[in-house]
């Protein structure tokens, strides 16, 4: 089995950062108003700038697809080791694709203009961007491809704006549900993606990864964060409306949080990260840098006090987060943390991360092990 190395990575970051007070100026006010729980979900979640794809008007700049095929030209353009024509694979990820058809990965495929190569498209909410890159790290481990690249992309913010909740009759006498309103506030735009190959980068830095372990819960908890029905309807999809109109005019469309079960999601995480200690996966003495996406402040101090209660201290200073400056970009967060990690020099050789990344939706962890080498590591 051939050892498989991130030799580099890009992201896009559509616009400039928008700041908490111009939020309702991009995604609108429904019905005119300002959002009574804005300020609630902000205090907690600590998000301070974010970015969206968007402009005022709520007219689209990009498409998903394109923010992805950006983030990959990027990632491209820091590798002097690999060409266009080198790379055999490609694995994307995202919660909303821009079209219901074809997979996603076949639109950013085409926007990139990468030569013929094999394709796999991962839906489904956070956890899909690792589920792409452990689709990528096994291509290259069992010796199927030499490079591939893998990326996650999320175009949130066209979800939220103020003219699609407007038009849903459900809501034409009062204010959106706080499940809803809660996600207008914590989510965003961005794109990031990451090379793969089989040899390290021969002038930089690369990441080598030992493992990564992906696990859904999906048996033990109901559904979580979720779009395609209303659980109070008691109708299981939104294909089971009489028609699109009436199940987009009920909201079923909408995405959702279950905010009862959401701060479920820390517990989950913390005992997969017990396991993977008790199985001897790693050692939490010697992880340098906890690369966690939580998708808000409160979460970070959950993970605290769990880990604690497990028995585990491990030093703030050893995690890193870029959500308070670059927002929650779901599938895309980890790429873009990795990013900014290594290509703004915080990395030294011989350094370990572990990048988490829990999944709300019906409950999933992602843990990646990864290490820091030189170019001679493949000597």
């Amino acid at each position: 089995m051939n050892p498989v190395y991130i030799t580099s990575i890009g992201k896009f970051l559509p616009g400039d950062p928008v700041g908490n007070d111009e939020m309702e100026d991009y995604l609108g006010k429904i019905g005119g108003k300002p959002s009574k729980t804005k300020r609630i979900i902000l205090e907690r979640n600590q998000i301070r700038y974010r970015y969206y794809a968007m402009d005022k008007e709520q007219k689209s700049l990009y498409s998903n697809a394109e923010m992805a095929a950006l983030a990959i030209r990027d990632a491209l353009e820091r590798n002097g080791n690999v060409t266009e024509r080198d790379i055999g694979f490609l694995a994307t990820g995202t919660t909303r694709p821009d079209l219901l058809l074809p997979g996603f990965a076949s639109m950013v495929h085409g926007e990139t203009g990468l030569p013929v190569m094999e394709i796999a498209s991962h839906a489904g909410l956070c956890a899909s961007g690792t589920q792409a890159l452990k689709n990528a790290y096994i291509q290259i481990k069992s010796g199927e491809h030499q490079a591939a690249i893998s990326c996650g992309s999320e175009f949130y913010s066209r979800e939220f704006k103020h003219t699609k909740f407007e038009a849903q009759g459900i809501y034409s006498n009062s204010r959106i549900p706080f499940d809803t309103d809660f996600l207008r506030f914590m989510l965003s735009d961005g794109a990031g993606a990451a090379v793969l190959q089989n040899t390290p980068n021969p002038t930089g830095l690369s990441l080598r990864i030992e493992w990564i372990d992906n696990k859904s819960f999906a048996n033990q908890y109901e559904v979580c964060m979720y779009s395609g029905m209303n659980k109070e309807d008691g109708i299981s999809s939104w294909h089971d409306y009489p028609s699109i109109h009436e199940a987009a005019d009920r909201g079923a469309l909408n995405m959702k949080q279950d905010v009862r079960l959401v701060n479920e999601i820390s517990k989950v995480g913390v005992i997969r990260f017990l396991e993977l200690v008790e199985e001897g996966r790693f050692d939490p003495e010697n992880i340098d840098w906890m690369v966690c996406h939580y998708s808000s402040h409160f979460f970070k101090d959950e993970l605290f006090k769990l880990l604690e209660l497990g028995g585990v201290h491990i030093p703030d200073e050893k995690w890193f987060t870029n959500l308070y400056t670059k927002g929650n970009t779901g599938a895309a967060s980890i790429y873009i943390m990795l990013e900014e990690l290594l290509n703004e020099g915080h990395l030294t050789e011989g350094q370990q991360l572990l990048a988490i990344v829990p999944e709300s939706g019906r409950f999933q962890t992602s843990f990646t092990l990864l290490t820091v080498v030189g170019p001679s590591a493949g000597a």
